[in-house]
Protein backbone atom coordinates (compact mmCIF):
# COMPACT_ATOMS: atom_id res chain seq x y z
CA UNK A 1 0.00 0.00 0.00
CA UNK A 2 1.31 3.35 -0.67
CA UNK A 3 2.68 5.35 2.12
CA UNK A 4 1.11 8.28 3.71
CA UNK A 5 2.38 11.62 3.16
CA UNK A 6 2.50 12.43 6.82
CA UNK A 7 4.84 9.98 7.05
CA UNK A 8 7.60 10.60 4.41
CA UNK A 9 7.19 14.33 5.50
CA UNK A 10 8.58 13.14 9.00
CA UNK A 11 11.11 10.96 7.37
CA UNK A 12 12.31 13.91 5.49
CA UNK A 13 12.43 15.56 8.60
CA UNK A 14 14.78 13.16 9.88
CA UNK A 15 17.07 13.16 7.55
CA UNK A 16 17.10 17.40 8.54
CA UNK A 17 16.20 17.13 12.30
CA UNK A 18 17.96 14.09 13.32
CA UNK A 19 16.35 12.95 16.83
CA UNK A 20 13.61 15.14 16.87
CA UNK A 21 12.06 14.10 13.41
CA UNK A 22 12.79 10.01 15.15
CA UNK A 23 11.00 11.09 18.01
CA UNK A 24 7.88 12.37 16.23
CA UNK A 25 7.75 9.53 13.86
CA UNK A 26 7.93 6.74 16.52
CA UNK A 27 5.50 9.11 18.37
CA UNK A 28 2.98 9.02 15.18
CA UNK A 29 3.67 4.42 14.96
CA UNK A 30 2.92 4.14 18.86
CA UNK A 31 -0.43 6.12 18.42
CA UNK A 32 -1.13 4.08 15.33
CA UNK A 33 -0.44 1.39 17.34
CA UNK A 34 -2.12 1.75 20.34
CA UNK A 35 -5.34 2.85 18.24
CA UNK A 36 -5.20 -0.62 16.08
CA UNK A 37 -5.47 -2.07 19.38
CA UNK A 38 -8.95 -0.79 20.24
CA UNK A 39 -9.94 -1.61 16.75
CA UNK A 40 -13.00 -3.70 16.50
CA UNK A 41 -11.59 -5.39 13.34
CA UNK A 42 -8.50 -7.58 14.78
CA UNK A 43 -7.35 -10.26 12.17
CA UNK A 44 -5.39 -13.33 13.22
CA UNK A 45 -1.98 -14.10 12.17
CA UNK A 46 -3.38 -16.89 9.98
CA UNK A 47 -5.46 -13.77 7.72
CA UNK A 48 -2.61 -11.45 7.56
CA UNK A 49 0.18 -13.78 6.60
CA UNK A 50 1.15 -17.11 5.00
CA UNK A 51 4.14 -17.42 5.79
CA UNK A 52 5.58 -20.78 6.11
CA UNK A 53 9.82 -21.66 6.07
CA UNK A 54 9.14 -24.75 3.59
CA UNK A 55 10.90 -24.49 0.92
CA UNK A 56 7.96 -25.51 -1.14
CA UNK A 57 6.43 -22.04 -0.31
CA UNK A 58 9.25 -19.75 -1.02
CA UNK A 59 8.84 -18.79 -4.73
CA UNK A 60 7.26 -15.92 -5.97
CA UNK A 61 4.13 -17.13 -7.42
CA UNK A 62 3.38 -18.20 -3.63
CA UNK A 63 4.32 -14.68 -2.29
CA UNK A 64 1.98 -13.17 -4.53
CA UNK A 65 -1.11 -15.31 -3.89
CA UNK A 66 -0.73 -15.31 0.06
CA UNK A 67 -0.30 -11.57 -0.65
CA UNK A 68 -3.39 -11.24 -2.53
CA UNK A 69 -5.24 -13.62 0.49
CA UNK A 70 -4.33 -11.16 2.71
CA UNK A 71 -5.63 -7.86 0.51
CA UNK A 72 -8.42 -10.20 0.02
CA UNK A 73 -9.30 -10.76 4.09
CA UNK A 74 -8.47 -6.88 5.22
CA UNK A 75 -10.84 -5.36 2.46
CA UNK A 76 -13.45 -7.74 3.21
CA UNK A 77 -13.18 -6.77 6.96
CA UNK A 78 -13.69 -3.00 6.49
CA UNK A 79 -17.06 -2.26 6.44
CA UNK A 80 -16.32 1.39 6.08
CA UNK A 81 -15.31 2.70 2.98
CA UNK A 82 -12.30 4.96 2.48
CA UNK A 83 -14.79 7.98 1.83
CA UNK A 84 -16.37 7.15 4.85
CA UNK A 85 -13.42 7.06 6.80
CA UNK A 86 -12.59 10.56 5.34
CA UNK A 87 -15.63 12.11 6.35
CA UNK A 88 -15.42 10.60 9.86
CA UNK A 89 -11.85 11.92 10.20
CA UNK A 90 -12.61 15.11 8.69
CA UNK A 91 -15.77 15.58 11.19
CA UNK A 92 -13.07 15.48 14.02
CA UNK A 93 -10.33 17.25 12.87
CA UNK A 94 -11.24 20.00 10.74
CA UNK A 95 -8.97 20.90 7.81
CA UNK A 96 -8.66 19.05 3.96
CA UNK A 97 -8.00 15.46 3.77
CA UNK A 98 -5.17 14.45 1.38
CA UNK A 99 -4.86 10.73 2.16
CA UNK A 100 -6.45 7.42 3.29
CA UNK A 101 -5.03 4.06 3.66
CA UNK A 102 -6.38 1.01 4.90
CA UNK A 103 -3.34 -0.31 7.40
CA UNK A 104 -2.97 -3.54 9.27
CA UNK A 105 -0.45 -3.44 12.48
CA UNK A 106 1.88 -6.19 13.73
CA UNK A 107 -0.69 -6.52 16.76
CA UNK A 108 -3.20 -7.64 14.19
CA UNK A 109 -5.69 -4.12 14.74
CA UNK A 110 -7.08 -2.92 11.39
CA UNK A 111 -7.58 1.01 11.13
CA UNK A 112 -7.96 3.37 8.76
CA UNK A 113 -5.26 5.73 8.60
CA UNK A 114 -6.30 9.64 7.64
CA UNK A 115 -3.77 12.31 6.61
CA UNK A 116 -5.16 15.85 7.28
CA UNK A 117 -3.74 19.22 6.44
CA UNK A 118 -4.58 21.67 9.12
CA UNK A 119 -4.25 25.53 9.17
CA UNK A 120 -0.53 26.63 8.38
CA UNK A 121 2.10 23.92 8.66
CA UNK A 122 -0.18 21.26 10.94
CA UNK A 123 -0.91 17.59 9.62
CA UNK A 124 -3.53 15.58 11.49
CA UNK A 125 -2.98 11.90 11.05
CA UNK A 126 -6.52 10.09 12.32
CA UNK A 127 -7.26 6.42 12.87
CA UNK A 128 -10.88 5.38 12.07
CA UNK A 129 -12.27 2.33 13.21
CA UNK A 130 -13.03 0.21 10.03
CA UNK A 131 -15.88 -1.95 11.40
CA UNK A 132 -17.61 1.06 13.48
CA UNK A 133 -16.38 3.87 11.35
CA UNK A 134 -15.01 5.43 15.13
CA UNK A 135 -11.85 7.67 15.66
CA UNK A 136 -9.92 5.96 17.70
CA UNK A 137 -7.35 8.29 18.26
CA UNK A 138 -5.25 11.10 16.69
CA UNK A 139 -2.07 13.07 16.76
CA UNK A 140 -0.71 16.48 15.05
CA UNK A 141 2.61 17.36 14.13
CA UNK A 142 4.21 20.24 12.70
CA UNK A 143 5.52 20.02 9.17
CA UNK A 144 8.71 22.38 8.91
CA UNK A 145 10.27 20.98 5.52
CA UNK A 146 7.29 22.52 3.26
CA UNK A 147 5.35 19.48 2.23
CA UNK A 148 2.23 21.26 3.87
CA UNK A 149 2.53 24.42 1.69
CA UNK A 150 3.31 22.42 -1.62
CA UNK A 151 0.37 20.28 -0.96
CA UNK A 152 -1.91 23.34 -0.12
CA UNK A 153 -0.91 24.62 -3.09
CA UNK A 154 -1.46 21.73 -5.59
CA UNK A 155 -5.41 21.06 -4.08
CA UNK A 156 -6.02 24.96 -4.78
CA UNK A 157 -8.67 25.27 -7.27
CA UNK A 158 -9.31 21.39 -6.91
CA UNK A 159 -12.74 20.25 -7.56
CA UNK A 160 -12.55 16.71 -6.39
CA UNK A 161 -11.61 15.88 -2.85
CA UNK A 162 -9.76 13.15 -1.25
CA UNK A 163 -13.73 12.02 -0.47
CA UNK A 164 -15.13 12.31 -3.98
CA UNK A 165 -11.96 10.56 -5.40
CA UNK A 166 -12.58 7.34 -3.10
CA UNK A 167 -16.30 7.45 -3.84
CA UNK A 168 -15.55 7.48 -7.50
CA UNK A 169 -12.85 4.98 -7.42
CA UNK A 170 -14.89 2.40 -5.74
CA UNK A 171 -16.55 1.93 -9.06
CA UNK A 172 -13.14 -0.04 -9.61
CA UNK A 173 -13.26 -1.91 -6.50
CA UNK A 174 -12.87 -1.66 -2.88
CA UNK A 175 -10.64 1.11 -2.34
CA UNK A 176 -7.91 0.81 0.10
CA UNK A 177 -6.05 3.87 -0.18
CA UNK A 178 -6.18 7.10 -1.96
CA UNK A 179 -3.21 9.35 -1.76
CA UNK A 180 -2.42 13.23 -3.66
CA UNK A 181 -0.42 12.02 -6.82
CA UNK A 182 2.80 13.41 -5.78
CA UNK A 183 4.98 12.54 -8.60
CA UNK A 184 5.47 16.27 -9.66
CA UNK A 185 2.46 17.05 -11.21
CA UNK A 186 -0.05 16.74 -8.81
CA UNK A 187 -2.64 16.43 -11.27
CA UNK A 188 -5.06 13.88 -9.85
CA UNK A 189 -5.39 11.97 -6.75
CA UNK A 190 -4.18 8.15 -6.58
CA UNK A 191 -6.47 5.40 -5.59
CA UNK A 192 -5.64 1.76 -5.23
CA UNK A 193 -8.41 -0.95 -5.08
CA UNK A 194 -8.47 -4.38 -4.29
CA UNK A 195 -10.85 -6.91 -5.90
CA UNK A 196 -13.05 -10.65 -4.74
CA UNK A 197 -9.41 -12.26 -4.75
CA UNK A 198 -7.40 -9.82 -3.27
CA UNK A 199 -5.99 -9.02 -6.68
CA UNK A 200 -4.85 -5.07 -6.63
CA UNK A 201 -4.91 -2.17 -9.08
CA UNK A 202 -4.11 1.19 -9.09
CA UNK A 203 -5.82 4.23 -10.66
CA UNK A 204 -5.92 7.87 -10.99
CA UNK A 205 -8.47 10.41 -10.61
CA UNK A 206 -8.62 13.80 -12.47
CA UNK A 207 -8.83 17.01 -9.54
CA UNK A 208 -10.84 18.09 -11.87
CA UNK A 209 -13.21 16.15 -13.45
CA UNK A 210 -13.09 13.78 -10.99
CA UNK A 211 -12.74 11.04 -14.12
CA UNK A 212 -11.13 7.29 -13.33
CA UNK A 213 -8.23 6.34 -15.29
CA UNK A 214 -6.13 3.09 -14.88
CA UNK A 215 -2.85 4.13 -13.55
CA UNK A 216 -0.31 2.36 -16.19
CA UNK A 217 2.77 3.48 -14.92
CA UNK A 218 1.80 1.58 -11.44
CA UNK A 219 0.13 -1.07 -12.25
CA UNK A 220 0.33 -4.86 -10.03
CA UNK A 221 -1.58 -7.92 -9.85
CA UNK A 222 -0.95 -10.05 -6.40
CA UNK A 223 -3.79 -12.67 -7.54
CA UNK A 224 -0.96 -14.70 -8.87
CA UNK A 225 -3.31 -15.71 -11.69
CA UNK A 226 -4.63 -14.31 -15.08
CA UNK A 227 -8.18 -14.17 -13.86
CA UNK A 228 -7.86 -10.85 -11.15
CA UNK A 229 -10.20 -9.03 -13.85
CA UNK A 230 -13.31 -11.33 -12.87
CA UNK A 231 -15.00 -8.69 -11.02
CA UNK A 232 -14.95 -6.11 -13.59
CA UNK A 233 -12.16 -4.25 -12.19
CA UNK A 234 -10.19 -4.43 -15.65
CA UNK A 235 -8.45 -1.70 -17.30
CA UNK A 236 -10.96 -1.83 -20.27
CA UNK A 237 -13.45 -0.05 -18.29
CA UNK A 238 -11.39 2.72 -17.27
CA UNK A 239 -13.01 5.24 -19.23
CA UNK A 240 -16.51 4.94 -17.87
Amino acid sequence: MKRNIVIATVAALALVGGGTATALANTGDDESSAAAKKSSVQLKDGDRDNDRDDDRYDDDRSDDRDDAKENATEAKAAKITAADAIKAALANQSGTAVSAELDDEDNGGLVWDVDVLGKGSTWHSVQVDPGTGKVLGSHTEQDEDGDASRVAAALKGASTTAEDAAQAAAAKGTVTSVDLDDDGTAGAWEAETSNAKGAESDWKVDLQSGKVTADRSDSHDDSGDNDSDDDGSDDNDSDD
